[in-house]
This record gives structure tokens, C-alpha cells and sequence, in this order.
């Protein structure tokens, strides 16, 4: 008798709560749409020349810009080989944008979220690690089409260092 009073209430709870299909309508975001589509990144990693590229999607019902990131077939045989990707997304009831890293590092990094906030063309996210915080910011120039994606890093005299800076241009189409 227990079990059917807990199974009632419990289907009563269920059709009370609106489904999450309901919930979760496709997230929209004019500055993320210009970061679709393959991209062609030059720049430098701790001071060392890297060639990259990118390719970002909308996927998992447009709730996320997955941006595919990895060492460019054409980069030269002595450049460190890397590959990771974003999930970039927004949460409504924070406001803030969320970003997901999950990369060849393995699990260590990808157990910290960042967190960013958009000013104009740029969305800046700030990742707590436990070693320390980390930046990465996307500013986007309508005026060239193109990105800038800058990664600082804190050392250990406190001061804000450069990690990484890119810059995106669209690939060349096959």
C-alpha cells in the first residue's frame, strides 16, 4: 500500500513540474553566432608560435557553441601538439555565461567551470582553478571579421601574464 501512495504522488509531482524540453528553449546569442564556422588561428602559447584550428557549432539542442580546437595539420613538426574543446553557453538565471574545457590535459582542468560576462563585443570568463585564476577572453572586430582570443594567466608574484593570444581569421573554403 506504501509503495502505490509514494508511486501516486510521486507521477502527481512529475506532471506538476513542466518537462525541461519546455524549459529550455534554443539559446540565442548575436555575438557567439559570429564564433560558427572554421577558423584559422595564428598566435603564440607561452611565448612559442602556434597554429591552430577551430571549427564551433551550436549542438545539444542550440544550447551550447561547441568550439573545436586543435594544432594545425600544417603546423610545423616541432610545434607542441593540442587539442581540446569549448562548450560555451549561457545560464538565464545568473546571467553570466559558462564555459566548459575539456582538453588532452584530461580531467585535472575540465572539474573547473568559467564564468564570464559580455561587454560589447567581448565575453570575458574567469576559471577558478585550484593553482589559480585564469582568464580567457573572445573579443570579437566586426570591422575585419575577425577574433582575438587572449588567455592570461596569474603568476606567482600575483601579476596577470599572458598564456596565449590568438588571432581567428576564416579558413580559406576548400
Amino acid at each position: 500500500m506504501k509503495t502505490s501512495v509514494l508511486l501516486v504522488v510521486l507521477l502527481v509531482a512529475l506532471t506538476s513540474v513542466p518537462s525541461i524540453a519546455q524549459a529550455s528553449a534554443e539559446w540565442r546569442d548575436d555575438l557567439a553566432d559570429h564564433l560558427t564556422g572554421t577558423w584559422k588561428i595564428d598566435g603564440q602559447v607561452l611565448g612559442r608560435e602556434a597554429h591552430h584550428e577551430v571549427n564551433a557549432e551550436w549542438v545539444l539542442n542550440h544550447q551550447f557553441l561547441r568550439i573545436h580546437e586543435k594544432t594545425a595539420a600544417t603546423a610545423p613538426a616541432s610545434e607542441n601538439r593540442y587539442e581540446a574543446f569549448w562548450f560555451l553557453g549561457y545560464d538565464p538565471v545568473s546571467e553570466r555565461y559558462v564555459l566548459h574545457l575539456l582538453d588532452i590535459f584530461g580531467g585535472r582542468f575540465s572539474e573547473t567551470l568559467g564564468y564570464g560576462t559580455r561587454n560589447g563585443n567581448e565575453i570575458r570568463f574567469v576559471f577558478e582553478y585550484p593553482d589559480g585564476p585564469f582568464h580567457t577572453a573572445f573579443r570579437w572586430f566586426p570591422e575585419k571579421s575577425t577574433w582575438q582570443w587572449l588567455l592570461e594567466q596569474k603568476d606567482k608574484d600575483g601579476k596577470w601574464t599572458t598564456f596565449a593570444d590568438f588571432k581567428l581569421t576564416r579558413a580559406p573554403k576548400p
